[in-house]
């Protein structure tokens, strides 16, 4: 084993697991930047519950079932807890120099809470939060690790298309590509955050009775911008931890596609929005180097430059047209999480088919049945979570806690308390 080569990979993955826990802090400031100051505490708390209930629950059960190697979802489940290999290394971990139980095991870890953070946003102001977090330790502890094992766990959607010969060897290796989580983090996230906002419907005030719409705008919109760059950073965690190694070809060219993507997403978005609604929107601005960044991350490690604009840039649109298309459906997502997360999601997810070292009619029907596939399990288990939770413990606050705000009903908190009148 080549002694530099491992310490450098567990070095570089150690510090890309700092980058994406860092995400939570994006995240936290998104959210509340897009929401109002009556309902700030309650969205941090939801979001320090899942980065915490989550690494816990991945510890648990999730990394042993999402990654026992031939496991295919259903079937072979490793058992509970990880075990403690002598100085984090197995057989598996070894070989090429590349890094520890222990770092593999952090680094998926900080991925699987943020399925739960994508809802999270999208059902904002109006959920209540003991459902909330029932609902985030079934989708996080069962949901997202069942789904990353079909593909990253070397379940059937890795193997799709793939053909061997009479002896059993592999001689053509094909399968859905989602090189950093486009469907298997952003979408498995957004197509439970479009069933929550369905079973919960619209905020107070956000359609009329004739079915107008009008914005209920965010407290602070300097945090939301924060937060996106934080994003960004921590991005290059996400995308550029993926690679699994320190190797300088594979990683630069991740982080570089990332960051065009991000930057054309957000001109884009601004661009399409100027000429739709004449006016320089932020939060499109915003919500657009988010789509960019959702959507090279299935094919940032296929991508050329060039390539990584243009999937970038359709992303930043369709962010805009699918934020449109949401409010003319009457669902209500504060943050855009549906849109950037999911709509996106599926987008860059089905560019791997179109671009990149990959791309041709084969590989767009993989990554369609892929999309398909997981949509149709996420949006039925989360269906069956939320309807469960909404039949019984209740998923809506009342109209006098929605009105008055979740920091003074949920948490006898306030995250303003300077802001408020009559104060003694």
């Amino acid at each position: 084993m080549n002694d530099g080569l491992f310490t450098a990979n567990n070095v570089w993955m150690m510090m890309c697991t700092a980058l994406v826990f860092f995400m939570h802090l994006g995240f936290s400031f998104l959210e509340i930047g897009l929401t109002r100051q009556k309902n700030t505490i309650n969205i941090l708390f939801k979001n320090l519950f899942i980065i915490c209930a989550g690494l816990l629950l991945y510890y648990i059960g999730g990394f042993n079932l999402m990654y026992p190697g031939d496991f295919n979802g259903f079937l072979g489940f490793a058992g509970f807890g990880i075990e403690a290999p002598a100085n984090g290394m197995t057989a598996d971990y070894a070989p090429s120099g590349g890094y520890t139980y222990w770092t593999d095991f952090l680094f998926q870890g900080m991925f699987a809470a943020t399925a739960a953070t994508i809802v999270s946003g999208a059902v904002a102001e109006r959920i209540k939060i003991g459902g909330f977090m029932i609902f985030t330790v079934i989708y996080v502890g069962l949901i997202y690790p069942i789904v990353g094992s079909w593909q990253w766990g070397g379940g059937f959607l890795s193997t799709l298309g793939n053909e061997v010969n009479a002896a059993g060897e592999l001689i053509k290796e094909a399968g859905f590509h989602d090189f950093a989580g486009s469907t298997l983090v952003h979408s498995v996230g957004g197509w439970a955050a479009l069933v929550a906002v369905y079973l919960l419907g619209p905020r107070i005030g956000k359609f009329d009775e004739n079915g107008e719409t009008f914005a209920i705008p965010g407290h602070n919109i300097p945090i939301a911008t924060a937060g996106v760059l934080i994003l960004w950073l921590g991005w290059f965690g996400f995308n550029g931890g993926s690679v699994l190694s320190a190797d300088p070809e594979g990683t630069s060219l991740v982080l570089v596609t990332t960051s065009l993507a991000a930057a054309a997403g957000g001109i884009a978005a601004f661009l399409f929005s100027f000429i739709l609604y004449k006016n320089l929107d932020l939060t499109m601005f915003l919500n657009g180097i988010l789509g960019g960044l959702v959507g090279i991350t299935a094919g940032a490690d296929l991508m050329s430059p060039n390539e990584a604009i243009i999937i970038g840039a359709l992303a930043g649109i369709l962010v805009v047209g699918a934020v449109a298309l949401i409010d003319k459906i009457k669902l209500d997502d504060p943050v855009g999480a549906i849109a950037v997360h999911l709509i996106c999601g599926v987008w860059g997810t089905l560019a791997v088919g179109f671009f990149g070292t990959k791309a041709g009619g084969s590989q767009i029907l993989y990554q369609l049945a892929g999309i398909v596939i997981i949509g149709i399990f996420c949006s039925l288990t989360s269906f069956l979570i939320l309807i469960a939770l909404k039949k019984t413990v209740g998923i809506r606050v009342s109209r006098e806690e929605e009105l008055e705000g979740l920091d003074l009903h949920e948490h006898g908190m306030d995250a303003y308390p300077d802001f408020r009148l009559n104060q003694h």
